[in-house]
């Protein structure tokens, strides 16, 4: 049995100014022409899917064809979207003839001139294997499930859960996929498109925010009915300005195709339901109420979480809004700050550390929600990959593979890391020990997501959410929608009473 493994991921925000380059995809790993399975073992869902490989001694030759991960940004460059093209097509023409083929996507990535790319690369891979081999697909559950994905993937299976275990999604993909090449069921699938988008980040956590855990629910308990194959919802990626935007629900039965649109649209007329408790008042705060705050507290550090600068759901990660009124308010605490601008990384490493320099950072990428900030402050630390210097001692350690350049820039009491890579968004508190700073001494820390606060918990004695303007904010209305189906939830709210999902219509 010989199975053709490739995996590639990245978000889209359309609305977000910084196209995806293949850069992108380098920085956090772009593997082809090589055996790059050994890299992924215990990791993600490729990672998974071997474990399950040889847990179960799977008798089966692995041909790797392409692996990119790129996260999240504006629309993919055409270019990039060529490379894969060519890749994926003289890959699996090496590989031929195939008995399967298991890919992990993403599901919400548009390109210059595609809205869907992964329907478009599923029909490259089918244009070269043909219509009847196996094709199962793990995807992110902020996909946007489109027609061509539907009808060009015999399975595809979506994350249960926020914040996402792509390992154990990966386990069950495997195990169908596996079951599918021996003709243990026959999928049948139905699924619903609903005119909702749903954007606050804090109602998308399936552990506890309420309407998206009893939406999830719902499927994992569907999904047990006997002939029940596999149930996913896709709550979908909410700064996606695309012909078939709007969140959907997938089920799979063994031949069972009557069944499958019954669940669908029980799923759909759930979700549609639930559409308003979607968007439930949140406890965010403004800019200078959250600095504020913070300030004032008894004891740090206070987390800041600047969902509309979200590099994780494609924003840029250079918003000023949060370091400005910090320099408004003139706090005396210390504070962390992450920035992207690859423009002042340059100016300080040819200063050198100990340099005081005047640049102006941030706001350079994003120019309708964000300006830059002019500061003079101190260069305390460089780093080019795991080469570091700093003026202070600490310890150093490596969570990830750093390999772009991050320096240190105190203004006052705020210490910027100021990198040439968007990702560096101060997710992890490794970064900081890199470079000799203690994050449990600050007052202040800043991350430029919405989620993923959980290696701070040891630390934090508080999160808070700050309502700023950007291209991943959760005012939709402020964006100017010009490809999403209409009307749809909440840009149109006012001119949608009523909708239900129609179980007779056959996908």
């Amino acid at each position: 049995m010989k199975i053709a493994i490739a995996e590639i991921s990245y978000e889209t925000d359309t609305f977000s100014p910084v196209l995806g380059t293949l850069k992108d995809f380098e920085q956090n790993g772009l593997y082809y022409d090589t055996n790059f399975l050994d890299k992924m073992k215990g990791k993600g869902e490729i990672g998974a899917f071997l474990d399950l490989v040889e847990e179960e001694g799977i008798e089966v030759e692995l041909i790797p064809i392409l692996r990119a991960l790129g996260h999240s940004g504006g629309r993919i460059e055409t270019k990039v979207l060529e490379f894969f093209e060519e890749k994926l097509v003289s890959g699996l023409k090496k590989a031929l003839p195939l008995d399967g083929i298991f890919l992990a996507l993403h599901g919400a990535a548009s390109t210059e001139k595609l809205d869907d790319m992964e329907g478009y690369l599923l029909s490259v891979i089918r244009n070269v294997v043909g219509p009847k081999l196996p094709i199962v697909v793990v995807l992110d559950h902020h996909a946007n499930i489109t027609k061509q994905m539907i009808e060009l993937a015999d399975l595809m299976v979506g994350f249960e859960t926020q914040p996402h275990k792509p390992y154990e999604t990966g386990k069950k993909a495997a195990r169908l996929f596996f079951s599918l090449l021996k003709d243990e069921f026959t999928p049948t699938v139905s699924w619903q498109k609903i005119p909702i988008i749903v954007s606050i980040h804090e109602r998308l956590n399936t552990a506890e925010g309420e309407a998206i855990k009893e939406w999830f629910d719902l499927a994992r308990e569907l999904e047990k009915k006997s002939g029940v194959i596999s149930i996913s919802n896709f709550p979908m990626q909410p700064w996606l300005d695309v012909k078939e935007a709007g969140l959907s629900t997938l089920v799979y039965t063994d031949n069972k195709p009557e069944f499958a649109r019954e669940l669908a649209a029980k799923l759909a007329n759930k979700a549609w339901e639930l559409r308003e408790r979607f968007y439930l008042d949140s406890d965010r705060l403004s800019p200078e109420e959250a600095i504020k705050h913070a300030v004032e507290a008894k004891e740090g550090p206070i987390l800041l979480s600047d969902p509309a600068d979200d590099v994780l759901a494609g924003a840029p990660g250079d918003s000023t809004y949060l370091l400005k009124e910090m320099l408004r308010q003139k706090i005396a605490c210390i504070a962390l700050i992450p920035m992207y601008d690859p423009e002042v990384y340059h100016q300080a490493v040819q200063a050198g550390i100990g340099s005081e320099i005047t640049v102006k950072v941030g706001g350079k990428s994003d120019s309708i929600f964000s300006k830059p900030v002019q500061v003079t402050g101190k260069v305390t630390g460089i780093s080019s990959g795991y080469e570091v210097t700093f003026m202070k001692g600490g310890k150093q350690c490596f969570p990830l593979d750093i390999q772009h350049g991050t320096i240190v820039l105190e203004v006052g009491s705020i210490k910027l890391l100021i990198s040439e890579s968007r990702y560096m968004a101060g997710i992890y508190p490794n970064i900081y020990y890199h470079f000799g700073i203690e994050p449990a001494k600050a007052k202040i820390i800043i991350m430029k997501t919405g989620t993923y606060f959980q290696y701070y918990e040891s630390i934090m004695k508080e999160l808070v959410l700050v309502d700023c303007p950007g291209v991943s904010q959760a005012d939709l209305t402020q964006f100017e929608w010009a490809r999403a189906p209409r009307p749809i939830y909440p840009i149109d709210k006012d001119k949608m009473d009523s909708w239900e999902a129609d179980p007779s219509v056959k996908n």
